[in-house]
């Protein structure tokens, strides 16, 4: 037999996979998940890590870039970050709530998504559960005929915003948390917000856990919620605690400068055949230390026995805490510091989830709304021309015009691929640019695969090293000192397999 043949791998993805046997070489995609063999050789790990590839709607949540967290409930009118599940609902009632002024000021900052915390730990709902009384209906808003979810959910709507939903796992109202009765109370809970408010486009599991009332800690029934979940929204994101999206380990804003998506998820081994059926069914929550510096470098992976596509979600609040306080008015993050946080989430392949918390009026804070006007308008006017567009692109043993047009088209789904590992791409723009900032992209549907990089100006005749990084995946964004050049040189210094490059793009800074 064919030695290549020899080497036959199971694919095991997520909701609707299927079982098949694909060659190891450095074309097709192996899906989202795949096993790693004890009989492959370190070149085998890698060229299947370098093919392991997002979900679809894993790559339409990636394509999001900026998303907006909302922590709104009965902590915004007591004042606390953590609430204790003994609040009163008749402290609650955010007289001037606007659900459209909240979408309005997110879609005009660049969220693309709006998460809301329907409970957070105190169990307080943020709409009329009909599973317990600790809700928006015992509270004198809209006498207790409102409900926070569908006025945003009708809002997002209206605006071409999706909709998220956080729901914490712990809750320190209920009676029966601690118990089996509360997964069936959660799951209650979770086909509720999952059926009554359109489509929800993710789903968000954090990890707080604590004794209930009853003085026990509760077991919760993952691979029952994540079931839920898949069959009452299946495009939705399961995030953090879930098989989708995970956490990027610090809540400071700011990504590792090497992010890889694909990552170990070991199983001890009387575990792996649960696992493995978990993941056909969608519900296997990769086992990651999403604190880790590294999680998926080449020594991390030749100890793995499976790898995953599980990408980095950032995030951050506005303000020092996560609900509004008064006394924090004055502490809203500054642009210049949205900024840096922006270039250290997005621009190095994540997610950047951005906390806005509405006050006690039901209001965005004017000082928060003033703050997102002039970041998004800076960000605008950096990213508003690529000074690259139109430029002559030459690829090393590609030179054709077509394919220079896809690395500077504009459009992310269009991209050309290396012939090689190594790539050297040299890019004559239109004229002298003088310019700061630099964004290149893999195109991650066929997989992340650059190791290391640079970019060359030449200037006075001879080339000088202007930036330099080490993984690109989804997005790369590079600030560096000011240049004027006429030609560039890319350099791909060391790439997993073949990468496939889809945008490059040079910017000017505005003043910042």
């Amino acid at each position: 037999m064919n030695n290549i043949l020899k080497i036959q791998i199971v694919l095991l993805m997520y909701i609707g996979s299927t079982i098949s046997i694909a060659q190891v070489n450095t074309k097709g995609s192996l899906g989202n998940y795949v096993e790693i063999l004890p009989t492959d050789t370190e070149e085998e790990i890698i060229n299947k890590a370098a093919r392991v590839t997002p979900s679809a709607k894993q790559l339409d949540w990636q394509k999001m870039g900026l998303t907006a967290f909302l922590h709104f409930g009965i902590n915004t009118f007591s004042n606390r970050e953590w609430g204790d599940g003994k609040e009163d609902p008749a402290n609650f009632n955010p007289e001037q709530l606007d659900a459209e002024q909240w979408v309005k000021t997110c879609k005009e900052a660049g969220m693309k998504l709006i998460m809301l915390t329907a409970k957070h730990h105190d169990g307080f709902c943020l709409w009329p559960s009909k599973y317990t009384d600790h809700s928006v209906k015992s509270s004198p808003w809209k006498n207790g005929n409102g409900d926070i979810v569908e006025e945003l959910s009708l809002a997002c709507q209206k605006y071409g915003i999706k909709l998220g939903i956080y729901l914490s796992p712990w809750d320190r109202n209920s009676q029966v948390y601690g118990t089996d009765d509360y997964n069936d109370y959660f799951v209650n809970q979770l086909t509720e917000l999952l059926t009554n408010y359109g489509n929800v486009a993710e789903v968000w599991f954090d990890g707080a856990n604590g004794e209930g009332p009853n003085g026990k800690k509760q077991v919760y029934a993952w691979q029952r919620y994540y079931t839920t979940i898949r069959k009452l929204q299946p495009n939705a994101v399961i995030a953090i605690m879930g098989p989708d999206v995970r956490w990027v380990g610090t809540e400071s804003g700011y990504g590792r400068d090497t992010e890889w998506s694909v990552v170990p998820a070991n199983t001890q081994d009387a575990d792996k055949i649960a696992a493995t059926s978990q993941q056909k069914a969608g519900t296997f929550r990769p086992e990651v230390n999403a604190m880790a510096k590294d999680l998926g470098s080449r020594e991390k992976l030749l100890t793995s026995d499976k790898l995953v596509w599980y990408p980095s979600e950032v995030d951050v609040s506005i303000r020092p805490g996560w609900f509004y306080h008064p006394d924090q008015d004055d502490k809203v993050k500054s642009v210049e510091k949205l900024l840096d946080i922006y270039y250290s989430s997005v621009g190095k392949n994540s997610l950047l989830l951005l906390n806005i918390p509405p006050d006690t009026r039901g209001l965005i804070h004017e000082n928060d709304a003033a703050i997102l006007k002039k970041w998004r308008e800076t960000l605008d006017e950096t990213f508003k021309i690529n000074l690259a567009e139109k430029a002559k692109v030459t690829f090393e043993k590609s030179p054709s015009s077509s394919d220079s047009k896809k690395f500077v088209d504009g459009n992310y789904d269009s991209y050309w691929q290396a012939e090689g590992n190594t790539p050297v791409i040299e890019i004559q723009l239109k004229g002298i640019k003088t310019f700061d900032r630099l964004m290149v992209q893999e195109q991650i549907s066929v997989g992340q695969r650059v190791e290391k990089f640079m970019v060359e100006a030449k200037v006075d005749g001879k080339w000088k090293t202007i930036t330099e990084g080490t993984t690109i995946g989804y997005k790369r964004l590079l600030r560096f000192d000011v240049v004027s050049t006429n030609e560039l040189r890319l350099t791909i210094l060391a790439a997993r397999a073949n990468p496939a490059l889809a945008e490059f793009g040079i910017y000017k800074a505005v003043s910042e």
